[in-house]
């Protein structure tokens, strides 16, 4: 993360984060009192109007589609699972297809979030970063927490399209199906969680937070939820050697449409927040209104 510049670092005044991380940063410029937040600024949430042409994956329209995106992943889950607890005239591998096709989009959508915070800049003031940084397709910036948290999301997306895929035409034997459908899923389950809680952290500036007026919270809140209740569905999905008890099942099928509604709602947040962009020019200019 860049520093500020002698002048700026004399207005310094906060700098927050889970070790050793730094998540939020306040400082004055220019007489204003400026509070950049790592996940606001990653997605173009705010940013300094004369200074930051935003590049597509940081404008408003990026954010809402991959909230849209992450909403079709998600109900087709939420459909998938559903079938799986009613009776239907579905045949198995037809339930499996919907899984699957679940699948593309969250990979999708995770992908466009980890390139933008690959490509997000520092949260520094814009004269007091380094020369624009080259256009990152995956990008490695491990001192970045939303970084870590996409990437581990999108590798375990690339997990569960393993996963549904396999389910579709599942190899015979229990130590087939485990190796080929429970394994990648529990990896994706487990990654799921470790990026639901590194997400929630970004926005809480430490380990946990309650703030149930900020929409980014309830986003990241909801997504964690989502991502509990993949896990424990991943944990139930194991297929044991012998016969085991139906209602297994039916509880994984409900977790997962639990963990689903979840993400659902995370992403529907995200597309209501993506309207939600300020830049400090308009910040201070309805500042100064306010007080004449």
């Amino acid at each position: 993360m860049s520093t500020l510049s002698d002048t700026e670092n004399k207005g310094a005044t906060h700098a927050r984060g889970p070790w050793p991380f730094i998540t939020l940063r306040s400082f004055v410029l220019h007489g204003q009192h400026i509070v950049l937040k790592s996940r606001e600024r990653r997605k173009g949430l705010i940013r300094f109007l004369q200074h930051d042409d935003a590049p597509a994956w940081r404008q408003p329209a990026y954010n809402w589609w991959m909230g849209l995106i992450f909403a079709c992943g998600a109900s087709l889950f939420m459909l998938g699972a559903a079938l799986s607890l009613v009776h239907t005239s579905l045949a198995n591998w037809q339930i499996g297809l919907v899984f699957f096709l679940g699948s593309i989009p969250f990979t999708t959508a995770a992908f466009m979030q980890n390139l933008q915070a690959a490509n997000a800049p520092d949260d520094a003031p814009p004269k007091a970063r380094a020369a624009p940084q080259p256009f990152r397709v995956i990008g490695w910036r491990p001192g970045n927490l939303g970084w870590l948290s996409t990437i581990t999301q999108f590798v375990g997306t690339i997990a569960f399209n393993f996963n549904t895929l396999d389910a579709i035409h599942p190899l015979p034997g229990w130590y087939a199906q485990d190796l080929t459908i429970w394994l990648p899923g529990i990896v994706g389950s487990i990654l799921f969680m470790i990026s639901g809680y590194l997400a929630f952290m970004e926005i809480s500036h430490g380990y946990w937070s309650y703030s149930s007026r900020d929409i980014d919270w309830w986003i990241a809140f909801s997504n964690l939820l989502g991502c509990i209740f993949f896990l424990t569905a991943g944990v139930l999905a194991f297929v044991p050697r012998g016969p085991e008890p139906g209602w297994i099942a039916d509880v994984a099928n409900i977790h997962l449409f639990l963990g689903a509604t979840g993400f659902l709602v995370g992403a529907v947040l995200m597309m209501r927040e993506s309207r939600q962009v300020e830049t400090i020019d308009n910040a201070r200019k309805t500042a100064s209104q306010a007080t004449t």
